[in-house]
């Protein structure tokens, strides 16, 4: 991903005649034209910069197949029975029901678990979840103080920390979106009427609301939009000042990975309002910086650990799940500010290659830190081989009181950004997943798409359109970046497309009702090789990567024995029913990839296997797809003073031990995991 000036660029037109006069054109577009305003969906209101996409309400989408399986599964596991069993969502003595924000609970838990379940909720249409939400949600508008402040009422060195309420603000946005409460809106103008009248030595002073300050801007933002108040721009700029300086060119302001995965985009974010490039490229220069410092590793995040450390840089470092959740979220943001495709594969990356790993398969309990290279999950202080004393490695309901809380927004939000609306009121379709969309295009009118894909498990997407009569409009297909050859045809007739990577397939025309569209992304094995971290290699099938399959022996604990200090359970909460696990390796873990030599493509076999009948692929024995390569043992490769995975060998390794055949699984459903691999000879 570069900065860029984000131009229509036609590859090449090809227009499809029907026997019905129906007429499709289809394009090849870096993007879109952000000259004007989608009709129908609000984006951001002059002088904001236009946005080249919109996010459009949630319940425009209903998601399903293996991503309605991930929310089916957070609602019967952890996120959907956290109010039962976490002290922080305990409507006892709790500071978010209290009107002048005093409480024993309240900080960011609360807000944290429920801007993913209300999101689940609404995407489910699950009337209990809606309910619980809106509990929630209505006391925290009725509490609103006189002076527009609400929430707990939380000091730092005697001064107001706003970040609690950053987070909460999301929620009341997404509530807005699904219900219309134009409540809301009086709500969070009256409140940041009282932020503007806080002194600037008093405003975002504490570490992580001066972090996360751009949080709370993309909420100012949002509301100017619908009301067009011009304070809320003024309160933008002050919002910005105050920020932790985020445009230094060779360093971040701390160096901890939720803040970098969250804040980093905060430049890009003022960027709409300043429209001053150096702003734009500054976020860009944050994602190039944080990778080639510590992003020598596969999965679309960066070995940091809680805080990045020189030195520290191995596949063996891990990222906290809040970390994997708000660079999803961040990458979403981008898409619509930037209209750089390159976001929307690399929340791919993070969706499919690291997010579902962090957790157990029925999502009852999570890891705190997930690695690219893991091969133990368990409950020891492997400190200072990982920048965290305590049991973060293993699966726990109760591992960190953040990510325990945080998790339930990253499948929500993929879902909630899947499609989105273009300036042309027409469609975009961003992280392909199967569902039925039904949104307002053209000149007004309704239509749905539904979608049936097993993708990223598979090439092809196909989308059928149902209409009540013929509609023009336009719909951009993403191309990722990984395909050089897409196709696509309508009823069953090809479209021809000039090569092209990273962008857009731009059809626009007629529909009408029952058209079918399919789309293939080709997909092919691809060596990378990480030439700053040891030679060593990652192996890619398209948006998958793949890990070495290690036999996984879980051993259950009780959570009680493991839960981290501040977690806390709630009194009546029954921790037999919510267990902890360590994992460990039962079979070997040290091998080395032996490829050929000048043809290293054909070193590997790609076996497929029946669709689980559960929808979830995301286990290893439920994996649709296998990929097989010979290997070596690496006899020196050993578990270290740690507990860990000893750090890499440099490539290439040599080594006496026999050939053999390794299985390779997609590194998504690996809780175990040897993803980047030395190579031998």
């Amino acid at each position: 991903m570069e900065t860029r000036t984000l131009l229509v660029m036609a590859g090449i037109i090809a227009c499809l005649h029907s026997a019905h006069g129906q007429k499709i054109e289809a394009t090849i577009v870096e993007t879109t034209v952000n000259n004007k305003a989608n009709s129908y969906y609000t984006g951001n209101r002059a002088p904001l910069s236009r946005e080249y996409f919109t996010r459009l309400p949630v319940t425009t989408f209903e998601p399903g197949g293996w991503l309605r399986k991930q929310l089916e599964l957070q609602r019967e596991g952890l996120t959907g029975h956290l109010g039962e069993i976490s002290i922080w969502l305990s409507k006892n003595d709790n500071a978010w029901l209290n009107k002048e924000g005093q409480g024993k609970w309240g900080w960011e838990e609360l807000p944290y678990w429920l801007k993913g379940y209300a999101e689940i909720g609404y995407l489910l249409n699950d009337k209990k979840m809606i309910g619980e939400a809106k509990f929630w949600i209505s006391n925290v508008i009725r509490n609103q103080r006189q002076d527009g402040d609400f929430g707990p009422k939380v000091l730092r060195n005697g001064k107001r920390d706003l970040w609690t309420n950053m987070p909460m603000l999301w929620c009341l946005q997404s509530y807005y979106e699904f219900s219309g409460d134009k409540k809301v809106l009086s709500f969070m103008s009256r409140y940041f009427k009282w932020q503007l009248g806080v002194p600037d030595d008093q405003f975002l002073e504490d570490y992580w609301e001066n972090s996360r300050g751009g949080d709370n801007m993309l909420s100012v933002y949002w509301l100017y939009s619908r009301t067009g108040e011009n304070f809320l721009l003024d309160l933008a700029t002050k919002i910005d000042r105050n920020t932790a300086n985020w445009r230094q060119q060779n360093t971040l302001p701390n160096w901890h990975n939720v803040n970098i995965a969250q804040c980093f985009r905060e430049p890009a974010t003022y960027y709409l309002q300043s429209h001053k490039k150096a702003d734009l490229e500054a976020t860009y220069n944050n994602h190039r910086l944080i990778r080639e410092i510590y992003g020598q590793v596969p999965g679309g995040m960066w070995g940091g650990d809680e805080n990045s450390r020189k030195g520290h840089d191995d596949p063996r470092q891990a990222v906290e799940t809040c970390g994997m959740v708000e660079q999803m979220t961040s990458d979403q943001f981008l898409i619509r500010f930037t209209g750089d495709a390159g976001w929307a594969d690399n929340c791919e990356d993070v969706a499919f290659n690291t997010f579902p790993a962090a957790f157990m398969p029925d999502y009852r309990s999570l890891r705190y830190l997930t690695a690219p290279n893991m091969v133990v999950s368990d409950a020891k202080n492997h400190a200072p081989g990982i920048q965290n004393e305590g049991p973060f490695l293993m699966m726990n309901p109760f591992s960190s009181r953040c990510c325990q809380h945080n998790h339930s927004a990253g499948w929500a939000y993929y879902a909630g950004n899947a499609w989105m609306a273009t300036p042309d009121n027409g469609l975009a379709f961003q992280l392909y997943t199967k569902g039925k969309l039904k949104a307002t295009v053209g000149n007004g009118e309704t239509v749905q798409v539904i979608t049936e894909t097993n993708y990223p498990f598979e090439e092809s997407i196909e989308m059928k359109i149902v209409t009540s009569s013929q509609v023009q409009f336009p719909l951009y297909l993403r191309i990722p970046e990984w395909c050089d050859q897409p196709s696509v045809s309508l009823n069953g007739r090809k479209i021809p497309l000039s090569k092209s990577e990273g962008k857009y397939i731009a059809l626009n025309g007629s529909w009408k009702n029952g058209d079918k569209l399919r789309l293939d992304l080709p997909m092919k094995i691809k060596v990378r090789q990480w030439v700053k971290n040891k030679n060593s290699v990652s192996v890619n099938y398209g948006p998958l990567t793949f890990s070495l399959k290690i036999d996984e022996q879980y051993v259950q604990k009780d959570s009680r024995e493991t839960a981290i200090g501040d977690s806390k359970w709630q009194a009546n909460a029954n921790a037999e029913k919510w267990p902890s696990y360590e994992i460990y390796a039962a079979s070997p873990w040290n091998y080395g990839l032996f490829l050929e030599k000048y043809d290293a493509i054909h070193s590997f076999t790609i076996k497929r296997k029946e669709w689980p009948k559960d929808d979830n692929p995301f286990v290893n024995s439920a994996a649709p797809i296998e990929i097989s390569v010979k290997g070596k043992v690496i006899p020196s490769w050993k578990i270290d003073q740690y507990g860990l995975c000893a750090e890499l060998p440099k490539s290439p390794v040599t080594t006496e031990a026999p050939e053999t055949t390794l299985t390779l699984v997609p590194m998504g459903g690996a809780r175990l995991r040897i993803s980047a691999f030395p190579v031998v000879e």
